[in-house]
C-alpha cells in the first residue's frame, strides 16, 4: 500500500495514527505530496484524487481511496483488532456520528479558517479566500471545542467507552489548532485532560514524533 501525504498535515495525521493503532505502519510506503508547493492540486495527483486533498491510500491494483474515514474503515476491515470503527451496529453508528461532528465542528472548521482567514498555503494555492467566512468558522471551531468538552465530561472517549476514529479526528483538530495558533479554551478542562491522555498513546506519540513542532 502507498499513502500519499505530508508529514505536517493534520488530515494525514489521522491515517498515520490509525495505521499505528492497527500495527500497519511498516506495511505502507509513504509518498510525500508537498502542500506548500501546491502539488496536491496538480493534474497527476488530481488523477488519483479528484478532490485534491490528502491523504490518499493507493492499493496494489491502482485503486485509490481518499477521505480519512473511508481509509480508516478499509484499514479496520483489513485488520480486525483493535477496532476503530465499532463492533455492534450501535457502536458503528455512534462512532460515525461523532467523527462527523468532530470534523464539522472542529477540524474542518479550523481548516476553513486556515485557508480563508490566514495566509494559508500561500498565494499560489489560496486563490479564492473569504476572510469573513474563515473567521466565522474559527468561532465555530471554538464552539465545537466547548461541545466536545461537554461530551468528555460524561465519558472517557469521544464516542463512548473506547478509543475510536472519532478520537483520532479530534486529535487532528488539536494538531491543526496548534499549527494555526488557535488556543483551546482553558475552561475546556475535560477536553484538555483528554488530549493529555491521548498524547500518551503509543500511536499518537509515534505520529507526534513525525510532526515538526509549530513555529
Amino acid at each position: 500500500m502507498k499513502i500519499y501525504d505530508w508529514p505536517t498535515g493534520p488530515y494525514p495525521a489521522r491515517v498515520r495514527i490509525a495505521l499505528a493503532e492497527k500495527n500497519l505502519l511498516s506495511d505502507v510506503e509513504f509518498v510525500p505530496v508537498n502542500l506548500w508547493k501546491g502539488e496536491h492540486k496538480k493534474a497527476d495527483f488530481l488523477a488519483k484524487n479528484y478532490s485534491g486533498t490528502l491523504p490518499v491510500l493507493e492499493l496494489g491494483d491502482g485503486t485509490c481511496l481518499a477521505e480519512c474515514t473511508a481509509i480508516t474503515v478499509y484499514l479496520d476491515a483489513l485488520v480486525g483488532e483493535p477496532t476503530l470503527t465499532g463492533r455492534t451496529p450501535l457502536e458503528k453508528g455512534v462512532i460515525h456520528m461523532m467523527t462527523k461532528r468532530a470534523e464539522i465542528e472542529m477540524l474542518d472548521a479550523i481548516s476553513v479558517y486556515f485557508h480563508n482567514a490566514t495566509p494559508g498555503l500561500g498565494p499560489d494555492v489560496e486563490r479564492d479566500q473569504n476572510r469573513e467566512w474563515g473567521l466565522r468558522q474559527r468561532d465555530r471551531a471554538l464552539r465545537g471545542m466547548h461541545y466536545l468538552d461537554a461530551v468528555l465530561r460524561k465519558q472517557p472517549f469521544i464516542a463512548g467507552d473506547a478509543f475510536s476514529m472519532a478520537d483520532i479526528a479530534v486529535i487532528g483538530g488539536f494538531i491543526f489548532a496548534a499549527a494555526v495558533k488557535l488556543p483551546v479554551p482553558q475552561e475546556s478542562e475535560a477536553l484538555l485532560a483528554w488530549y493529555a491522555r491521548m498524547q500518551e498513546r503509543p500511536s499518537v506519540r509515534t505520529q507526534l514524533a513525525i510532526v515538526p513542532p509549530p513555529h
